[in-house]
């Protein structure tokens, strides 16, 4: 889970997630056009730390119940999934090429690219200063696209190696 500064620190940086991630996808579509490795995307879903597995069990049962249960046993089942830990999405790029497979986190990718030294060991996330244009207030697409583009080009570097 990011830990902010402030919340004005958070709200920045949900300004900038949309953003990065359209570069960090188009700049993946264009190292997949000129690669050997085939790609697709999947969502995923992302627990709190800390959540067991009886309760993800008891999450998972009452949401495939949800959809034939009564108005009133559905709202029971409503109320208790509110006080169960929410998963956050999640979203994965699986790279395949022949019989090698990879799975990468393309939120990771927007984290690294939204923040300063992502990730960090300990403390809040700094939103990266070099990517908004302070006489704008606006992003600055020029960085923000170059930014994205290294950290895609190192992740498609690091595959060539493995």
């Amino acid at each position: 889970m990011l830990k902010f500064e402030t919340p004005q620190a958070r709200h920045l940086a949900d300004q900038l997630m949309q953003p990065a991630l359209i570069r960090i996808i188009d700049n993946i579509r264009k190292q997949l056009e000129d690669s050997d490795w085939r790609g697709t995307y999947q969502e995923t879903q992302i627990w709190p730390e800390g959540t067991s597995a009886a309760i993800l069990q008891r999450f998972k049962e009452l949401q495939s119940q949800l959809s034939q249960a009564t108005p009133e046993a559905a709202e029971a089942m409503r109320a208790e999934l509110a006080q169960l830990p929410q998963p956050f999405p999640g979203y994965e790029l699986h790279l395949t090429k022949a019989a090698q497979t990879r799975v990468v986190d393309v939120w990771h990718l927007c984290y690294c690219v939204c923040f300063q030294a992502y990730p960090v060991s300990e403390g809040p996330v700094r939103v990266d200063d070099s990517i908004i244009d302070r006489e704008l207030n606006d992003v600055d697409w020029l960085v923000l696209d170059q930014k994205a583009k290294a950290i895609v080009d190192e992740v498609f570097s690091q595959l060539g190696a493995a």
